[in-house]
């Protein structure tokens, strides 16, 4: 998948990005993670519907940062980052007049549900100064759902806390966060921020990484689902 320099370049400027966020990790702020995958022809036309969209969002109170990702290879499935001072603030945002069009907008070019998920802090740390410049479009997010079987929950949970702690310590890492699904406390996402993809491989290879993936295969109850990113806002 190509991304546009140009169209990060005009966004440099509107977007937090990677820059540290005032309040990412106070236990009172609400993150959202939202998955959603539209008709391969429409991809240009939803990236067309963020800019707007993210504009607006930014402006409102209680934003915290929003990140709008654009999925390495299957350039027609997306997330959507968000961390907001609390629940209301996030709430106020979902009622808002500019969410609501971005959504009626979107749905026809969808071709799955829009899969909206609240999370809560299991391990976030600050995040480092982001790349700059040229550098900015080599950047590369994971984001992998982690299920743990229900009995294994609590080893689970503090395995991927660990590798979230561990991981902020390796070369080229960005951000690191661990967090933990509200409604199904066994779920958890890890989002991972990587200067490039080389910095990447390097973790994938570390001792650390490939202890924690062998130890979670028999505690899992689905694939470990590590998949990587551009942002496009």
């Amino acid at each position: 998948m190509r991304i546009s320099l140009s169209w990060l370049f005009s966004l440099a400027i509107l977007s937090p990005g990677l820059m540290p966020a005032a309040h990412a990790d106070d236990p009172g702020t609400a993150y959202i993670v939202t998955y959603f995958e539209t008709m391969p022809t429409f991809t240009g036309q939803t990236r067309n519907l963020m800019r707007p969209f993210f504009v607006a969002t930014r402006k409102e109170p209680g934003y915290v940062r929003m990140e709008i990702l654009q999925r390495i290879g299957q350039p027609d499935q997306f997330v959507i980052l968000e961390a907001w001072k609390d629940k209301d603030a996030h709430a106020a945002h979902t009622a808002a007049a500019h969410t609501k069009s971005f959504r009626d907008k979107l749905q026809p070019l969808l071709r799955g549900p829009y899969d909206e998920r609240p999370h809560s802090n299991l391990s976030v740390g600050d995040a480092k100064a982001a790349p700059a410049g040229d550098a900015k479009s080599a950047v590369v997010y994971a984001v992998t759902h982690v299920d743990i079987v229900p009995k294994e929950k609590d080893t689970g949970v503090a395995m991927v806390k660990q590798l979230a702690e561990n991981g902020r310590k390796d070369t080229g890492n960005a951000r690191f966060d661990a967090l933990t699904q509200i409604s199904r406390p066994n779920h958890m996402t890890v989002v991972e921020i990587w200067n490039d993809k080389r910095a990447l491989e390097g973790h994938g290879m570390t001792a650390h990484k490939k202890q924690f993936r062998e130890k979670l295969m028999p505690l899992s109850g689905s694939l470990y689902d590590e998949r990587f990113y551009r942002i496009i806002n």
